[in-house]
């Protein structure tokens, strides 16, 4: 009979089981995203090979697809996102296997790319780059365990096999969180180990100053999110300060009685291949624009203005409707002894225009005299 637990034993037991019961389901979460994602691609492909109607709807099919899942409730898909999840179905066939092994009604009846990983041996690679993993895991296994949809969706981005599984491998190995993937991948490292005379003494040095990826269940992910229907603001985890600033500002824009129409938190949007997140946005009424909100708790330096310049760049061409002015962006700054206030007026070179936008605006005195409020 062992003996009785005392005080330290007892926290050690809990913080283990709640440690690895939390990664057990990060696991899982991603294992069903990934496969989720998978599936949606192979039903794309199947339905354009041997969809009773596909001649119907030819080049407007994911246009068309993407509309009637939104319609439904159904997130995540995007046409560019379900080309991506094509593009993944083709580039990883094998993970057929584990969709067989746990939702086998899931898969369509036919499908040639199926019938043709059915038919390589388990333990293949398939003739690309041999990969550090134990041999008893397939190729499936390690894609879908061991890495993130958002990783997966870089990797299937490189049209070369041989490159694709070269970083594949050397992003589990590494353990490389995804700004790393992309980092390497930029940087040539394929190509500079293909050249390199001493490839162990590069590897050594790009493990020694990569980026991992954080322990920490992945729920910011932004495929994850929204594969579990939650709110970009509940998963952010912006600061308590930041929290308290924003809920502060929000409240006195709308108090404000200037116009202020509050439109979203936390605003995500798709620039190029990068997700971004817009902190508060509002639609002003008399000026009939979008007002970007972003708040920095710090120092201002010149990135700041720059990402919010994109992001009014990017309303500007993405979310203007006829009637609509040109959005703009306020740029908050603040740090312990002083608040700095900035204006981001995208493409107005009149100065009278610019006026009028100050005009409708709060005046930097207020918004300065709130941030110096909320941080004492």
């Amino acid at each position: 009979m062992s003996a009785p637990a005392t005080f330290e034993q007892l926290i050690s037991s809990i913080e283990a089981t709640n440690r690895q019961l939390a990664q057990r389901a990060k696991l899982a979460v991603n294992t069903s995203l990934t496969l989720r994602n998978w599936l949606i691609g192979c039903y794309i492909e199947e339905y354009q090979l041997h969809g009773a109607d596909r001649a119907d709807y030819g080049e407007g099919l994911l246009p068309k697809l993407s509309k009637s899942l939104k319609d439904l409730g159904v997130r995540g898909v995007g046409r560019r996102q379900l080309y991506s999840y094509m593009t993944f179905y083709r580039a990883y066939p094998e993970i057929v296997r584990s969709v067989t092994a746990q939702f086998p009604a899931m898969l369509p009846e036919s499908g040639a790319l199926i019938e043709k990983v059915r038919s390589v041996p388990a333990q293949s690679n398939q003739g690309i780059v041999a990969t550090r993993s134990p041999q008893s895991e397939t190729r499936g296994e390690r894609i879908l365990t061991r890495l993130s949809y958002t990783h997966i969706e870089q990797l299937v981005r490189l049209d070369d096999p041989a490159k694709r599984a070269f970083y594949e491998d050397r992003c589990i190995e590494g353990v490389w969180s995804v700004r790393e993937l992309k980092r390497q991948i930029a940087s040539l490292l394929y190509e500079r180990t293909a050249l390199s005379k001493d490839k162990e003494a590069l590897k050594a040095q790009t493990d020694a100053s990569a980026e991992l990826e954080p322990p920490t269940l992945a729920i910011r992910d932004p495929y994850v999110f929204e594969f579990l229907g939650l709110k970009p603001a509940e998963v952010m985890g912006e600061s308590e300060l930041e929290d308290a600033l924003l809920d502060k500002l929000q409240s006195l824009l709308l108090e404000l009685g200037h116009g202020f129409c509050f439109e979203a938190r936390q605003k995500r949007i798709l620039i190029g291949e990068t997700y971004n997140f817009v902190d508060l946005v509002f639609y002003h009424r008399i000026l009939k624009c979008h007002v970007l909100v972003e708040l920095k708790v710090g120092a201002f330096t010149h990135e700041h203005i720059g990402q919010l310049n994109t992001y009014v760049s990017w309303y500007a061409d993405n979310e203007m409707t006829e009637g609509d002015g040109a959005p703009i962006g306020l740029l908050l700054c603040t740090e312990k002894d002083h608040t700095v206030v900035r204006y981001a007026l995208a493409g107005m070179s009149n100065q009278l225009f610019v006026s009028k936008y100050r005009v409708a605006l709060p005046t930097e005195e207020e918004i300065m005299r709130l941030l110096r409020e909320a941080t004492t």
